[in-house]
């Protein structure tokens, strides 16, 4: 089994071909949009960069790194302000040892915003230049890692979309591919299911060792949280706790072993069911699975939700036909058929899985036409960073 990928220069395979332009700082934001508008390129602003603690500098110059050598990346353009705390020489030096094409662009070097966005769509072009040679090839679906994701739940995530999505987790570990679980927070009150598949004690204790941080940084804010854990849109669709929530968010991985734990945006070294711990945000767990090299993610929702990535396609599965076809413009696939009788856990679940195939293939997804392209990072307290091999 195959999908057409994209080989770049240290060996992984992608399966889309974008040029990324990145912005080290919030202030370099419209420079960044500036230049990628009209071209071939993906602009990513975020509100980062200018931070006095070296810890938070440190997180987004790590995921920023690892966003840029993800495989769906060709090329990436990194434009700095020029007196932001974060660094983007560090940045440009991480993605260059990917061996993949990378160049700076710095406002206050070039004299401001037009002449730095003039200067930035010449190096665009030029890289679209070079890219615009490289042909996708069969790559075995082994090397492909699939990101599951789950965001504006209901009652029905659980019973339906969630447990369809690990049906197609499955098929896709059998095949010898490698799937990551997020979302620490929601493994809350469902640690120990979890826990009595990892393969070993050095695993299992990672396992419970993260759940513990995050049950511990909630308590620090429990005063604020007034107890409550789970959004009030989940709330309104009918989910009661965090553990209910936890119970079916963990469906999402399927029921193999668990091979490794790994920290935010961490690439996994083991292929099969990989737990990664990031925060429970959608938008930064989806990044923090991209920095870890996944090339396709799989996004459960009930109440619906346009949320995409500018780096990976997203896949939006729903549970219920009610959403599906209220929201469609924003659900590739209805899990509905599950509660209404029409299919199988493991019908839908092969659906899921072969539509994993045909986006890995080329075929985009509902976020990718309407152009959602959402980007965040946690906050430093909510992610671990760690040596990138």
């Amino acid at each position: 089994m195959t999908f057409q990928g994209y080989r770049r220069p240290d060996g992984q395979a992608g399966i889309r071909n974008y040029i990324l332009v990145m912005p080290t700082v919030i202030c370099a934001n419209q420079v960044a949009t500036g230049i990628a508008e009209g071209l071939p390129a993906v602009a990513i602003p975020h509100v980062y960069g200018c931070s006095f603690d070296g810890r938070d500098n440190a997180a987004l110059e790590y995921t920023l790194i690892g966003v840029g050598r993800n495989p769906n990346v060709a090329a990436v353009l990194v434009v700095t302000l020029g007196c932001e705390t974060a660094s983007g020489e560090k940045v440009v030096a991480g993605i260059a040892e990917s061996g993949k094409p990378v160049a700076r662009v710095d406002i206050q070097e070039e004299g401001g915003t037009l002449r730095a966005i003039a200067r930035g769509r010449e190096l665009v072009e030029g890289f679209a230049r070079e890219i615009e040679g490289l042909r996708p090839k069969p790559v075995p679906v082994e090397e492909l890692i699939l990101a599951v994701e789950c965001g504006a739940s209901d009652a029905f995530s659980g019973l339906s979309a969630n447990p369809a999505v690990g049906a197609a987790a499955d098929l896709l570990v059998e095949a010898g591919g490698t799937v990551i679980l997020s979302e620490t927070s929601e493994i809350i009150g469902a640690e120990q299911v979890l826990a009595r598949r990892c393969v070993d004690a050095e695993t299992r204790e990672r396992l419970l060792n993260i759940v513990e941080q995050q049950e511990s940084a909630f308590r620090s804010f429990e005063e604020h949280a007034g107890g409550v854990y789970i959004a009030p849109g989940n709330i309104a669709g009918g989910l009661t706790t965090l553990e209910e929530k936890s119970l079916g968010c963990i469906r999402k991985g399927g029921t193999t072993p668990v091979r490794e734990v790994v920290a935010f945006g961490e690439r996994p070294s083991r292929r099969g069911l990989v737990v990664m711990d990031t925060p429970g945000h959608d938008v930064a767990s989806m990044i923090g699975m991209v920095a870890g090299g996944a090339q396709v993610i799989c996004f459960t929702t009930g109440r619906g939700t346009p949320t995409g990535c500018p780096v990976a396609p997203v896949i939006k599965v729903c549970s219920n036909t009610e959403t599906s076809r209220h929201m469609a413009d924003n659900i590739d696939l209805d899990a509905g058929t599950i509660l209404s009788g029409e299919e199988s856990i493991e019908d839908v679940g092969r659906r899921i899985f072969e539509r994993v195939l045909a986006v890995a293939n080329g075929e985009r997804t509902c976020s990718e036409l309407l152009g959602h392209a959402e980007f965040m990072i946690g906050r430093r307290r909510e992610i671990g960073i760690c040596p990138r091999g």
